[in-house]
């Protein structure tokens, strides 16, 4: 199954400090940590160590952080052959954590702003080739935009995951196959003032209403929200004992989703699946660390109805590339699924 991913790459750069420095103050005692970083590129690799054939668009720096983003796609078996080397660095984010847990962020997007829809028209042959594409919203919006409006054009099945979430442009809603907002983001996207005073169910009626499509809300402890030509369908969240680091679970839950669509999988089938492998992650600290591989979802000890088929489906392409007319259709929705921290929020 081939699995095509526009988005983002990044390096987190990490201070845990004993407090905030003030204007002109200089303090001590901190401690450092790096890493990779960026929806895309976690996605990218989270399909991949789900058995995916991955290929990643994104935007990297001639630099030491680009060159470790290029090591770590070739060790993970993602095709970064299509990555963009930017005339400015790659995107870092500095991230100042207190004690208390409260943070401080500060993102340079450096070369990640030169992916734009002339980069993603090179990319169009791969976007054809996959079973599905998934774009995340860390780029610029000429990038997404041009993403969805080929993924429609070359009859490939879409996948949004709308974070950061803004308005989107009004002729792009109806090349949205499935898109997975959480709370805070669905309102956003539909342009929507905070007092807004509409219910998750409502929330995601009138997410579908614009995409025509699927849409599933991720609610964290609350469970999860599907919504499509069934109407809505609510999903109970799977207790997880002990919760270590939450920050995986989205990037984990929407590269879990695709492969699981990809392979031919009902969607609600693939949210069980996904929902799994969020579970998964918030159990190990770290994103790359905590992306599961397909062998540990298959010792899982959840029942074997949410597992997706060790092999391909025979018609794997034919159910992606068929989505235009099938992914429409009433789908087998759970009744129950995912994870009290096992699906984002």
């Amino acid at each position: 199954m081939k699995i095509a991913v526009v988005g983002s790459y990044g390096a987190g750069l990490t201070m845990r400090v004993p407090k905030a420095p003030g204007p002109g103050e200089t303090l001590t005692g901190g401690e450092y940590d790096e890493g990779p970083g960026g929806k895309g590129s976690n996605q990218a690799i989270g399909a991949a160590r789900l058995g995916a054939d991955v290929t990643l668009l994104t935007a990297v720096g001639d630099d030491a952080f680009g060159a470790a983003a290029r090591e770590l796609w070739r060790a993970e078996g993602v095709d970064a052959a299509h990555v963009v080397t930017g005339t400015r660095p790659t995107m870092v984010g500095f991230i100042l954590v207190e004690p208390s847990g409260e943070n401080r962020i500060t993102i340079a997007p450096g070369a990640l702003d030169e992916l734009d829809a002339e980069a993603v028209v090179d990319f169009a042959d791969e976007i054809e080739a996959a079973d599905i594409l998934v774009v995340s919203m860390e780029i610029p919006e000429s990038a997404v935009v041009e993403a969805l409006r080929t993924g429609r054009e070359r009859g490939t099945r879409t996948l949004l995951n709308p974070a950061p979430a803004r308005p989107l442009p009004d002729d792009i809603w109806t090349s949205i196959d499935v898109i997975t907002p959480n709370q805070t983001e669905a309102p956003v996207l539909l342009g929507l003032p905070t007092d807004h005073g509409l219910g998750d169910a409502e929330l995601v009626q009138q997410l579908r209403a614009r995409t025509g499509g699927a849409v599933i809300l991720t609610r964290g402890g609350a469970g999860a929200l599907l919504c499509s030509d069934e109407g809505v369908e609510e999903i109970a969240p799977l207790a997880v004992e002990h919760v270590v680091d939450t920050t995986g679970a989205g990037d984990s839950f929407t590269a879990a989703l695709a492969v699981a669509l990809a392979e031919g999988a009902s969607l609600g089938d693939a949210a069980r699946y996904a929902a799994r492998a969020g579970a998964h992650a918030v159990t190990i600290a770290g994103v790359i660390p905590s992306l599961p591989t397909r062998d540990q979802l298959a010792t899982s000890d959840q029942p074997d109805d949410t597992r997706v088929a060790d092999e391909p489906r025979a018609d794997t392409r034919a159910a992606g590339s068929d989505a235009r007319a099938t992914h429409r259709a009433p789908a087998e929705h759970p009744s129950t699924q995912t994870t009290t921290r096992g699906i984002p929020s």
